[in-house]
């Protein structure tokens, strides 16, 4: 019956785009589809997501849309992009370009500069995808070309510090054995006779040798201790280049962190993935996928201010920070998304990790200044054994983050049907 219904809907639908002289293009057709629907009281899905898209925008923009029988998606995109101010745009362009030079490396200034003058000329390319990941390859690929400048500078000044630093000892070695040696001489040459056999002349050239091997002996001495101090000037700069490496150290494990929640952050999260899946490979291990996602997070923001909104994701993480243990990985993985690798042998063990979880956020609140906040949230989670690749792996956990999400929210969907 419902077959029977759904054809006669698309045929009239087609019939009123040829009746009205309009080109059954995919966004008409949707558009006229829906109408159609509608009129014959039977829900669709495509339809009904427009409405819930509609419901989460705020309500200055609900009754724009109502007032311009807006009615699709694609009608809906060009007036909310026309709400984003165009020097907002041109702030957010500058602010990228002035954020990512002047680079350390040479070569990455000349592919900035392009990219700049690219973005320049129309700062509208920001918000495309294609822009976008070409932003964050720079943003990687300058924090990668300046470290390995700053290293390869650091070990060529180090490399000449352990030179310097030898030569100074062996100086120093050589400058004190050289006043033990005159000293000597100055003192046999001082204990020689010479008047007894009447040897004058021999007599002044004891007094020469004597003043010659005191003057050596002073300059040496002196020599010695400039060397000594010298060698004290190179240990400093030697402290202050480990003090360096220790702080590239530092800057790049902190680069691994997303700075607002303290997690992996998605790049950092993907390469530790790739430890995982290598033990998965050789050892046979098993694991999930669980992709988090906080329900109805704008409307928070939009009610509390995105500063209430922070703190409730760096909270959501805390929980699990702590209630994952160290083999396992958790990261955000973007926005309110989070995503996290969890062992296990047995299905209860994975279960008792979800529901302890859900049971911590379910039973509390998250507090703002004098607000006390409701907030849940729906996962997905696939199980690595049961696919060819990680890839499809979350790909198939995001599906039923996507399916909780549709069914209710507040809920979490296991592969095999298991819902809590």
């Amino acid at each position: 019956m419902k077959k029977e219904i759904v054809n006669n809907i698309i045929k009239e639908t087609f019939f009123n785009l040829k009746k009205q002289d309009i080109i059954a293009m995919p966004n008409a057709y949707h558009k006229e589809f829906c109408k159609v629907a509608k009129k014959f009281d039977l829900t669709i899905n495509e339809c009904e997501e427009f409405k819930n898209f509609v419901n989460q925008l705020q309500e200055s923009e609900q009754i724009e849309i109502k007032s311009k029988n807006i009615t699709t998606i694609h009608e809906m995109i060009p007036m909310l992009l026309n709400k984003i101010s165009k020097d907002k745009i041109n702030t957010l362009s500058e602010i990228f370009d002035k954020s990512m030079s002047p680079s350390i490396s040479i070569e990455m200034n000349e592919d900035l500069k392009k990219f700049s003058v690219k973005i320049g000329n129309s700062p509208a390319l920001i918000f495309e995808d294609e822009i976008q990941k070409e932003m964050q390859k720079f943003i990687i690929k300058r924090f990668e070309a300046d470290k390995k400048v700053v290293k390869q500078k650091t070990a060529d000044i180090a490399k000449l510090v352990t030179l310097m630093g030898q030569c100074f000892n062996d100086a120093i070695d050589s400058s004190g054995m050289g006043s033990v040696e005159v000293s000597s001489i100055k003192s046999k040459i001082q204990s020689i006779d010479i008047k007894k056999n009447g040897m004058e002349e021999l007599s002044q050239l004891q007094l020469q040798l004597v003043y010659a091997a005191g003057l050596i002996e002073d300059r040496m001495s002196n020599v010695g201790a400039q060397l000594t101090n010298g060698k004290s000037d190179i240990e400093k700069l030697q402290e202050k280049i480990n003090k360096l490496e220790t702080e590239l150290d530092k800057t790049k494990k902190e680069s691994i962190k997303d700075h607002l929640t303290g997690l992996l952050t998605r790049k950092a999260f993907e390469e530790s993935v790739k430890t995982i899946e290598h033990q998965f490979l050789r050892n046979d291990t098993q694991f999930a996928v669980v992709f988090f996602d906080l329900d109805y997070f704008k409307k928070v923001n939009d009610t509390y201010g995105h500063k209430a909104g922070d703190i409730i994701l760096s909270t959501f993480a805390k929980v699990l920070q702590k209630s994952t243990r160290d083999v396992d990985v958790v990261g955000r993985y973007g926005g309110e998304e989070f995503v996290a690798i969890i062992h296990f042998n047995l299905k209860r063990e994975l279960l008792k990790y979800l529901k302890r979880i859900k049971a911590i956020i379910n039973e509390n609140e998250f507090l703002y200044e004098e607000n006390k906040i409701k907030v849940t949230f729906s996962a997905g989670v696939a199980i690595r054994n049961n696919h060819k690749s990680y890839d499809s792996t979350i790909q198939k956990a995001d599906i039923l983050l996507y399916k909780a999400k549709e069914s209710g929210r507040n809920k979490i969907i296991i592969e095999d049907g298991t819902t809590i």
